[in-house]
Order: structure tokens, then sequence, then C-alpha cells
């Protein structure tokens, strides 16, 4: 059976391949991947054997995180329809509730989720000659909008699993769900889908990242197993003041810039925590109308992390109190919208080392290198479905297919060596069939 699913994933390279390259060219970012929903609920249809949620089933609209403004929700709707949205399920993503589950039933046994995010981010992609994309024609036609981090190869590798562990469901026994998860840049979406239930009944979940293999890495093909992600939120600040004249009348105003700006020296002051590393970062500030005009509102975008849950927590709350602080200390109010936010969480070492040996037994042909630990790094909000699923006793595994790439990731010249994708399609469903057989 091993020997099966190495052909159909080889049989399926091609076909993914091409429709990487569709929603690469049409890349939407979070919230905002309503063509590549709609496309991604069609194919999966079209199998004939997958129960297929959409819309406002698959993501609970509450406690989605950092979804941009209706206008813009708006606009992008129109545009998905303009670029060949699937006429039946495009409707169903309208004011942003992107995403897509599909649901394979195979009678009694484990249910196993599989995640494939499908986000891109705001990248404004190369326009350069060299850039393979570019040279090949399908550089994203969507200004402001790249696939610079591998979610177009996530989403199309979602689709051939789809469709080989169609070909095989008479040798599963169980349910598989697959996730195609909206907004994970900026770590927004998978939280309202763990609040949806959609977790809540899984004993396995799966997720993976197309990268380059570095350091001890280099050369890899798989990496079976990884965690270590930092937790993280992200919070947009807004301080509101009253504006006067600077000259005439300063004593009537109440500096919001003045507020904001020493939030910001402060917030860079928080004492580290002991028990490991954390992060505080301020990446935009804008405040203001002119030179001689006391400035009413200042915005700010910024983010906080840690190694663990508890510390990101605890920077956090000195980062709430730095900001409520400082408004006090000018007069000033404040409001703080939560952006984005992740936990930390490792894989389960049982999945990791039954992964491990199995790529090993069944694919000798491809190197894989043990998981180990690594410090810092960014976030990732997979890790809300790895904890959910392990905190009812299940596992949870997410593992890393390496390939050669152009750029580094969040770049405007990434691209990825596209022979990654069958390589993946065929480890998720030989640990589904080693599951569920």
């Amino acid at each position: 059976m091993y020997q099966r699913i190495a052909e159909l994933s080889a049989g399926v390279q091609d076909k993914i391949a091409a429709q990487r390259r569709d929603f690469h060219k049409h890349a939407e970012s979070g919230w905002l991947e309503m063509r590549t929903s709609s496309i991604i609920a069609r194919r999966l249809t079209d199998m004939g054997c997958y129960e297929v949620l959409v819309g406002r089933d698959v993501c609970d609209a509450d406690t989605r995180m950092g979804v941009p403004d209706q206008e813009v929700l708006d606009a992008n709707y129109k545009r998905a329809e303009a670029q060949g949205g699937d006429p039946e399920f495009l409707p169903y993503t309208k004011d942003g509730f992107t995403g897509v589950i599909g649901i394979l039933r195979c009678g009694e046994g484990p249910t196993v989720a599989l995640r494939f995010d499908i986000d891109a981010l705001g990248v404004i992609e190369s326009q350069d000659d060299t850039h393979f994309p570019k040279h090949e024609g399908f550089a994203s036609v969507n200004d402001g909008m790249m696939h610079a981090c591998g979610h177009d190869g996530h989403a199309c590798t979602g689709l051939g699993v789809a469709e080989v562990l169609k070909n095989i469901r008479d040798q599963l026994h169980g349910t598989v769900k697959l996730i195609f998860q909206p907004a994970e840049e900026g770590v927004r979406g998978a939280r309202s889908i763990v609040e949806k239930g959609h977790l809540d009944d899984v004993d396995f979940v799966i997720g993976n990242h197309i990268g380059m293999g570095q350091g001890r890495y280099e050369g890899a093909d798989f990496i079976p197993g990884g965690g270590g992600a930092m937790a993280t939120t992200k919070l947009d600040v807004t301080y509101h003041g009253a504006s006067a004249h600077a000259a005439g009348a300063p004593h009537v105003g109440r500096n919001a810039l003045q507020a904001a700006a020493a939030a910001v020296m402060n917030l860079y002051a928080i004492p580290r925590h002991g028990q490991g590393e954390s992060r505080v970062n301020v990446g935009t500030l804008h405040a203001g109308t002119g030179r001689n005009v006391i400035a009413d509102i200042a915005k700010m975008e910024m983010e906080v992390r840690g190694k663990t849950t508890e510390i990101k927590d605890y920077m956090e709350a000195c980062a709430r109190n730095i900001i409520k602080s400082c408004a006090e200390m000018y007069g000033c109010t404040y409001e703080i919208k939560v952006m984005g936010a992740a936990q930390t969480a490792e894989s389960s070492p049982e999945l990791m080392q039954r992964a491990y040996d199995l790529i090993s037994r069944e694919m000798p042909e491809y190197k894989v290198v043990e998981y180990v630990p690594q410090p810092g790094g960014g976030s990732e909000d997979f890790t809300y479905m790895m904890e959910r699923v392990q905190s009812h006793g299940g596992q949870a595994l997410f593992f890393r297919s390496l390939c050669p790439c152009a750029g580094p990731g969040h770049s405007r010249i990434y691209n990825f060596d596209e022979a990654v994708l069958g390589r993946a399609v065929r480890v998720f469903c030989s640990l589904v069939y080693d599951i569920m057989k």
C-alpha cells in the first residue's frame, strides 16, 4: 500500500503544481482568500466523497482576529468574482468567512485532522525577469499580495492529499478532516476554527511547512517533527487626545503622540523573564496631522512573544500596564485591539518517532533528520490546534518538507522547488494510512 501511495502521489504532482501557480498568480491575504476557498471547495466537492464545510461553518465569527474593514472585504469579493471564483461557493466567503474543511468518513476508527494554510502575505512581488514566477508568467496580479511563504504550496498539497486518500479510502478506518485554514499570517485564523469545535473529536492532528534546509538540516528532505514556536499576541493600540494650537494654546491639548512615544520607550524596557526568551516590538507608529498641531490621535502596531505561553502572558500584562499608564500620564484615552495570537506547543514525541520510522522505512530515497529544538524563532497558530488535541489526550505533529528556495520566506523574491509538493503529499497520506489502516 505504501508503494501505491507513492505512485498516486507522483501522479498528482503535475496537477497540483499547476494549481499552485494559479493560486500564486491570484494571491489573497488573510480573510480575503475568497477565490482560493471557493476553488478548494469546488475541487473537494467534485471528488464526490467529501463532506465539504464552507463559510460560517468553518470559523467561529466572534474569535476571528484581524479581520479587514468591510470596505476591503467588499472590494476583494468583487475581485474574486472577476478572477473566476467558483459561483456556487464564493457567496459563502462574503464578509471574510474564508477557509474550507473536507471530511472523509471511512467507518469506525480514529479521527485524523490535517491542516493546510492558504493565505498570502502583504508583500509586493518582484517583477524581475530572473524571478521564476515572473519569468513563467504566474507572478501575483494582485497588488501588494504575494505567496511569499509557501502557503500556495500548502493549499495544493492538501488538494493532492484529498485526491490520493479518495483513491485508497477502502483501506482506511476512521475519519479524515482536511482543514484549509485562512489567515495564518499574523496568527489570526486557527483559533476561530478551534473554537468552532472542529478539533474536539480529533485523535491526531498533523501540519506541515515548506522550507529550506539550513545548518544541520542542509540536504535533508524532511524533519519529522517540530515545535518551539514562540507564543505571541499582536496588538493594535490607538491613543486619543485633544488637538490644539502648538504655540497659541498648547495647554489645552492632550498629546496622543507623547503618550505613544512614552509607551514605545517603556515597552522596550520591560524586564525580561528569567525562565526563557521573550520579545517585544513596535513595528509602526503613526500620529498627528501637522507640525503646529498638538496630536490628537496616535496609532501603533506592536507584538509580544515568549518561549512559553506563560512568558508571553507576562510580557502582554506588562505591555498593557504600560499602555494604560502612558495614556493616564498625558490625559489621553486608549483602546487595544487584539489582531492575532498563538500559543507555544511541541510535537508529540510518539508521533514524531512514528513519522521518523515510517519515512526511514518506507521512503529510503529521502533523507530524514531528527528534529532538534531551536532557540527563538517565529510563531505559528497551528499551535492552537496542537494544544486542543493534546489537551484531551491526542497527538500532534508539525513536520517540515525541505527543498531549495529562492530568497528567504516573506521576501519579494521567494519561490520554492515545486517537486516538494508530491513528496509532502506522500508523507501526509502514508501517515494517515499508517494510523488508520
